[in-house]
């Protein structure tokens, strides 16, 4: 198909000419057909037929009234593409003036490649209200001198994604709310519509396993992620090869992969001959989904589980050994509370996940269980077994509900009935919409006690304010209260001179937490 830069040249050169034979041919065409459907009087003249006479025949009694002749209408015609030529002139220029500012603009590498901007600003405000000696000690290490308060970026991401050629896929992802410690997030190839495994990619990517962190944290209920969920899958993503497949009907999605276990998106790289590899899974089916009411009622059930080989006998130039869990408060304390240390001796370990989601209109309830299974070498102890869960429930006190991805068996984006907004409308006043609010409570538990290891037993409840101004925007608030049971942490560390240091300790602490986000 000609483009209109194309089509010009082609009127200059030959489009006068042309539209004037087109021209001259249907007239000849309509005087024929006039004469044809003319009929005769009885004295021999020619009468137009009634319904003719609308096109052809007068149309008044005025026997003046002169008719355009036939040079009078192609010179009309002639000034017609005369106008077109000029107005299809205006458009080259201006499609060339458009090429021309879009130098200066992003744009893909190539022509064949695709690329859409994205991103997220998360500023966080936490305080501590309350805590005890023991709490204290795991955060500043002092029992008298309390947690501080703290403000700033949560997340500051910047990325851009798309497509290149035919089948394949990219992402890049930055995360610059650690200052100076920029760190990439999302960074990978790929390739769609592959025979029978669908899409494969390649890169730093979050395992499957934890619906929590799966789910994106623009969409996510709570502010921080469960104690098991955080624990078991530190920040989620790691370097490996993933495979991804959904049923045609979309009921049913599963992926699986090896990855590295070192979390590396602060360092680049991994290097150790021991290559601390894992196979992780998750196979998941949304088993109802109400289509009629537009997906305002679901069920969701899924299984994962992950194999890991790590280094329990790291030293030297090999790299650190990555069997250790640990999480934060479910807040953004300096230290974290529940941690395991890196387990000296462990040779393998399993893990087995349950998920759980259903949602009634505007309510939703969701749970979760994982545990651990971990062999330690000879000598080393005994083998070890940790576990925790959570359960929430969420409700929109203004309608709406928690929008589903059955391709992914995750939350979704949610769309307020009415966006947050306040004007000045001058002749009618203040007028504003009030967005949508949604209230939530979580209860979380993880035990990381076992044999010599005491990671500590964790207990917390979590009550949530959401309010939605649009689908983009929103405002969050979490009031924790929390125990920490017979936990003995010394710098990160969780070994037998730690627990000798520092016997096992409990407290209790309340914590606030507020949030503005923004993605895009």
């Amino acid at each position: 198909m000609l483009t209109p830069p194309s089509i010009l040249p082609w009127m200059t050169k030959y489009g006068w000419f042309s539209g004037s034979l087109v021209s001259i041919l249907l007239l000849s065409s309509l005087a024929d057909a006039q004469e044809t459907l003319q009929q005769r009087s009885p004295d021999g003249t020619a009468e137009p037929v009634a319904f003719y006479d609308n096109f052809f025949a007068d149309k008044g009694d005025d026997d003046n009234e002169d008719e355009d002749s036939v040079e009078d209408r192609l010179a009309n015609l002639e000034e017609n593409y005369s106008d077109l030529g000029d107005d299809y002139k205006k458009l080259s220029d201006n499609y060339n003036g458009l090429k021309k500012s879009m130098k200066t603009l992003a744009a893909s590498g190539h022509g064949a490649a695709t690329m859409k901007v994205n991103g997220r600003v998360h500023a966080d405000l936490w305080t501590f209200p309350d805590s005890d000696a023991a709490i204290n000690t795991f955060e500043t290490g002092d029992p008298l001198l309390s947690p501080q308060d703290q403000f700033g970026f949560r997340r500051l991401r910047f990325g851009v994604k798309g497509n290149l050629w035919q089948t394949m896929v990219y992402k890049i992802e930055m995360e610059f709310a650690g200052g100076d410690d920029t760190e990439f997030r999302d960074a990978y190839l790929g390739w769609n519509d592959l025979p029978v495994v669908q899409q494969v990619l390649i890169g730093n990517q979050k395992r499957p396993y934890g619906l929590d962190h799966l789910n994106s944290s623009r969409y996510n209920v709570f502010l921080e992620r469960p104690f098991v969920i955080e624990s078991f899958n530190q920040d989620s993503r790691r370097l490996g090869v993933l495979s991804y497949s959904v049923s045609e009907n979309e009921n049913w999605n599963w992926r699986y992969g090896v990855f590295n276990q070192r979390l590396i998106q602060d360092e680049g790289s991994y290097r150790s001959d021991h290559w601390q590899l894992e196979f992780a899974g998750r196979m998941a089916n949304t088993f109802w989904y109400d289509e009629a009411s537009g997906g305002r009622g679901y069920g969701h059930w899924a299984v994962s589980g992950t194999a890991a080989d790590p280094d329990g006998t790291a030293g030297g130039a090999r790299a650190d050994n990555e069997a250790r869990f640990r999480h934060r408060p479910e807040a953004r304390s300096a230290n974290r509370w529940l941690n395991t240390g890196q387990i000296d001796g462990a040779d393998n370990y399993q893990l087995l996940g349950l998920e759980n989601v259903w949602n009634f209109g505007s309510l939703q309830l969701v749970g979760e269980y994982q545990n651990v299974w971990l062999q330690r070498d000879a000598g080393f102890g005994p083998d070890l077994d940790f576990n925790g869960a959570y359960v929430y429930a969420a409700y929109f006190l203004t309608g709406e509900h928690m929008a589903w991805n059955r391709a992914t068996g995750t939350l979704d984006r949610i769309k307020p009935l009415e966006n947050f907004f306040l004007v000045d409308t001058c002749g009618d006043g203040v007028r504003g919409g009030w967005g949508a609010w949604q209230i939530a409570y979580r209860w979380s538990y993880a035990d990381f006690n076992d044999d010599n290891i005491f990671g500590g037993r964790g207990t917390s409840h979590t009550l949530g304010l959401n309010w939605y101004w649009n689908a983009y925007a929103r405002m969050q608030f979490n009031a924790i209260y929390g125990e920490i049971e017979d936990a003995a942490i010394s710098d990160g560390d969780n070994d037998n001179e730690a627990i000798a240091a520092i016997p096992a300790q409990s407290g209790e602490y309340t914590i606030l937490g507020m949030r503005l986000m923004v993605d895009f």
